[in-house]
């Protein structure tokens, strides 16, 4: 779990954004996955294909607690373990981006051209993400999209005002993307 300086700041800066009563966070070891990708930088350049274990934890500010406020940790904890299995193991794809010369899905394989250079894989080891780039920003804001869907029943007529997810590719460095929600 991250160093208690972190939760405080973040704590403060999503507070900040919302009128928050309480924050509730899930930040568990089992939620992880280990992908590869490759960053494309402005100027055209791009690192090599290679991997990060990513962590994944996940606050929720809330405007009220009471037991008719109560939002299910379970369902939390399950909406992340599902992301985690369907990113685990997977290159990542950034499918959006504006350097990508060729992005084709055949006869069970991914054939991509990225900053000219080509790969090939089989489909089912790829993730094709609708971002322009897989850098942990782009990562964690995409998270927060996807959490949101997943938990929308959980989150309707909650007193949850703001989802936060915090994704690092190693101990202490990745991004956090936050989403204000309606209560």
């Amino acid at each position: 779990m991250p160093s208690c300086w972190w939760w405080s700041r973040t704590w403060r800066s999503a507070a900040a954004r919302v009128k928050t009563k309480h924050r509730i966070v899930v930040a568990r070891a089992e939620h992880k996955f280990s992908c590869a990708h490759m960053t494309v930088f402005p100027d055209g350049r791009k690192e090599r294909l290679h991997g990060h274990n990513y962590t994944v934890s996940v606050a929720l500010d809330l405007a009220e607690v009471g037991f008719e406020h109560l939002i299910d940790f379970g369902s939390i904890k399950r909406a992340i373990a599902a992301e985690c299995a369907e990113w685990r193991g997977r290159t990542l794809v950034a499918g959006d981006s504006p350097r990508m010369e060729r992005l084709r899905r055949e006869g069970g394989e991914l054939e991509l051209v990225l900053c000219g250079q080509r790969y090939v894989m089989p489909e089912e080891d790829a993730l094709v993400l609708p971002i322009d780039n897989t850098t942990t920003e782009a990562l964690a804001e995409l998270w927060v999209e996807r959490l949101v869907a997943r938990l929308g029943a959980v989150l309707r007529g909650s007193a949850a005002l703001g989802l936060e997810v915090r994704i690092e590719e190693s101990p202490g460095q990745g991004a956090i993307a936050y989403r204000p929600l309606s209560a």
